[in-house]
């Protein structure tokens, strides 16, 4: 019996996330072309076997799958722009990036008409579960797509939902974004306030990390040396809250309730800048 041949994929997006995820796919056995505007992202992978694109919209080139990690709405439309026109009739486009789920959907219509797939698929967990390979994927889009795609995202991820068509994987992601950042801003809120009370910051946090208040967020928070340890979180969730907000408002919807309590832990950040 003929072994079926391995999907090839392309990846672009090598920070801190997407990084490791790559690492994984190739891990894997699956073929992987990469590209980056960074010399540095690309040598772990070109020496672990990748092969390394000359130039963005060829990391398309002959490929079964691109995966996109990249950092926002506009870069993501930059590198769509660049790959969907290299990739080949039946392939699919898996947007792994956070971004408006209008951006997917607009994406989507312009994959079509080269007879491309899009499956918006972000990704939550981090660098360190992308590189245990127990990220989750929340997949907006075409579920025989999806099927084709999972040993992929296997690779990488161990919870892997479809969510409805697309643009649902990231309204899923956006209201657990928010939830994170609401969650961030009650557990500053309850150390501050114990703290004010004379009850001492890191007996505080014991107390909630073995009690019924222990959440991920308080855990996140309580590992924090400072505040300005997690500027470049927080900015991502500024990003992620503000546009809940506004497909919330598209639909007809309140986020207030949500959006407002994470704000309240967000404005702290604003100004501050990451430390290197």
């Amino acid at each position: 019996m003929t072994q079926a041949r391995l999907p090839m994929v392309g990846f672009v997006g090598l920070g801190n996330q997407g990084t490791p995820m790559a690492e994984r796919i190739l891990a894997s056995g699956f073929g992987l072309r990469v590209w980056s505007r960074r010399a540095e992202a690309l040598a772990p992978l070109r020496a672990a076997g990748a092969a390394v694109a000359a130039d963005l919209a060829l990391v398309a080139e002959d490929v079964d799958i691109v995966g996109l990690c990249v950092t926002n709405d506009a870069a993501t439309i930059e590198v769509a722009s660049s790959v969907l026109p290299n990739m080949p009739p039946g392939s699919t486009l898996l947007v792994h990036s956070t971004v408006h789920p209008q951006t997917c959907r607009d994406l989507a219509a312009v994959a079509a008409v080269g007879g491309v797939t899009l499956l918006d698929a972000p990704v939550s967990g981090g660098a360190a579960a992308a590189r245990a390979g127990t990220l989750t994927v929340m997949v907006g889009g075409d579920a025989a797509a999806l099927l084709a795609c999972r040993p992929v995202l296997e690779s990488f991820a161990s919870t892997i939902l479809r969510l409805g068509d697309v643009g649902a994987g990231q309204t899923a992601k956006l209201v657990n974004n928010a939830l994170m950042a609401a969650n961030l801003a009650l557990a500053h809120e309850a150390i501050s306030l114990a703290s004010s009370l004379g009850i001492e910051r890191d007996a505080m946090n014991r107390i909630v990390q073995a009690s019924s208040g222990r959440s991920f967020a308080h855990s996140l928070y309580a590992s924090l040396p400072d505040l300005q340890a997690f500027a470049g979180g927080a900015a991502l969730l500024d990003k992620d809250t503000n546009i809940l907000g506004d497909v919330a408002a598209r639909a007809g919807y309140s986020a207030r309730g949500l959006t407002e309590t994470a704000r309240r832990f967000l404005a702290l950040f604003h100004g501050m800048q990451r430390k290197e």
